[in-house]
C-alpha cells in the first residue's frame, strides 16, 4: 500500500509526514518532531514540509514545547516555530479519508513489524486503525516471550508509518487467558466494542474484515 502512496504522492517521507499532520490535526511540530516522528532525516523533513507548506495543507505556527536541559533532566519550556495542518485545505477532508482507508488495509505489514517482538498469538486492531476515536487504545497484542524493548521500536516504526501515537495493550498469552476469565475492564472494553482481529491464533472469534 505504501508503494501505491508513493507513486501518488512522490516519496514514502511526503506520505508519512502527510499523515503525521492529517492525524493530528490540532497538534503543532517543529522540524525534529516531524524527523523524529516520520523517522526521515531533518533534510527530508525541511524540504517535504516547505512543499507541503507551498501546497497549502499545511500553514506555519509558534507554540511552546518542553525540552529536557542539564544534567539534572530539568524541563524547560521554550517557543519554537513549526507547522500545523491548514484546517482551510480545499482537499482536506477527502485526502484523510484516503489515507485513512488505506493505512487500514496495511493489516499484515503491522503483524510482520510486531513479530520481531515475540511470538504473536493475537493482534487486535480499534480506535484509529477502524475509525472508532471512542475507543481506550488502538491496538491489543497478545504473545509469547515479548520483548518489551523490541516491542517498543516495532510501535514506533508503525506510529512513523501511520503518523501518530498507537494507545496500545500487550499481555503475555496467560496473563491475557486469565484477565479474560475475571472479565478484565480493559479486556471486556476492547473486545466489547468494535474493533478487528488481525491475527488469532487463540482461537478468540473468527476474524472479520473491515467494512
Amino acid at each position: 500500500m505504501l508503494d501505491t502512496l508513493e507513486k501518488i504522492f512522490g516519496s514514502g517521507a511526503k506520505v508519512k509526514i502527510l499523515r503525521l499532520f492529517l492525524f493530528n490535526p490540532t497538534e503543532g511540530f517543529d522540524i525534529d518532531q516531524i524527523a523524529e516522528r516520520a523517522k526521515v532525516t531533518p533534510a527530508v523533513a525541511r524540504y517535504e514540509t516547505a512543499l507541503l507548506q507551498k501546497a497549502g495543507v499545511i500553514k506555519r505556527k509558534s507554540f511552546f514545547r518542553d525540552f529536557i536541559v542539564g544534567r539534572k533532566k530539568e524541563i524547560e519550556r521554550r517557543r519554537v516555530s513549526g507547522w500545523t495542518l491548514h484546517e482551510e485545505f480545499e482537499y482536506l477532508e477527502p485526502l484523510t479519508t484516503l489515507l485513512e482507508y488505506i493505512s487500514a488495509k496495511r493489516n499484515q505489514e503491522i503483524i510482520k513489524t510486531l513479530s520481531r517482538a515475540g511470538k504473536l498469538k493475537l493482534v487486535i486492531i480499534s480506535g484509529f486503525f477502524i475509525r472508532n476515536r471512542d475507543s481506550r487504545v488502538d491496538m491489543l497484542i497478545v504473545g509469547d516471550d515479548l520483548k518489551r524493548g523490541k516491542l517498543e521500536q516495532a510501535i514506533k516504526l508503525i506510529e512513523s508509518e501511520f503518523g501518530r501515537e498507537i494507545r496500545y495493550a500487550a499481555f503475555e498469552t496467560a496473563d491475557f487467558r486469565y484477565r479474560l476469565g475475571v472479565y478484565d475492564k480493559l479486556i471486556r472494553d476492547i473486545l466489547d466494542f468494535p474493533h478487528e482481529a488481525i491475527l488469532d491464533k487463540l482461537g478468540l472469534q473468527p476474524i472479520q474484515p473491515i467494512r
